[in-house]
């Protein structure tokens, strides 16, 4: 099924949407609209705005449920900011000093209590933006935070378990991985050896 706007009900590009306008917001000023998407249950324009841009019924409390966090996260900024990362690697940047992510107490606790939810833990990913907030740290990418909760009840996509991984990888592994460089392509024709 298409949607008036062509996207197909996947969602791919939905996501992106969202966040494009709801950074929008914060760019051109638009407190208003921000304090009301903070006000999930008197639901005006804004609200509406986030519900239009699900692809499908199913995934309009997942649109609208980002577009309260990023409303929580950005309440008193001016400077928007699309995040990076899954909310497992968001949680990482939780805490202060040495002691952020897993070496964060608080963080783990958090991270524990949302990758063992079976339904989508709402009020836990709150905590969580709140205190990215308090700490100064980016959230995760909104974009990627609307793929990764419509897909949270699909057991092959594994998101939970996913956000564990990312959370509680050792610092070594993390650096390790950046650090890989990507093979070099040999010239057509020639093989290793030669």
């Amino acid at each position: 099924m298409t949607s008036s706007t062509g996207a197909d009900t996947d969602g791919s590009g939905r996501s992106a949407d969202l966040a494009a306008w709801l950074v929008s917001l914060v760019h051109n000023r638009d407190y208003a609209s921000l304090a009301e998407l903070r006000r999930p249950r008197v639901q005006k324009e804004p609200h509406f705005q986030a519900l239009w841009r699900s692809p499908t019924e199913a995934q309009r409390e997942v649109y609208l449920q980002v577009a309260f966090l990023f409303a929580v996260y950005h309440q008193g900024r001016s400077k928007p900011t699309v995040g990076y990362g899954s909310l497992g690697e968001a949680a990482r940047r939780i805490g202060s000093g040495a002691a952020r992510g897993p070496a964060d107490p608080g963080a783990a606790r958090l991270v524990d209590r949302i990758v063992s939810s079976r339904r989508i833990p709402w009020r836990h990913l709150q905590h969580a933006v709140a205190r990215l907030r308090a700490c100064e740290q980016q959230p995760p990418s909104w974009a990627r935070l609307v793929d990764d909760l419509t897909r949270w009840h699909d057991r092959k996509s594994r998101v939970p378990y996913e956000w564990g991984v990312a959370f509680h990888m050792p610092p070594a592994r993390i650096a390790a991985d950046r650090a890989v460089p990507a093979p070099a392509a040999t010239p057509a024709g020639k093989d290793s050896t030669t």
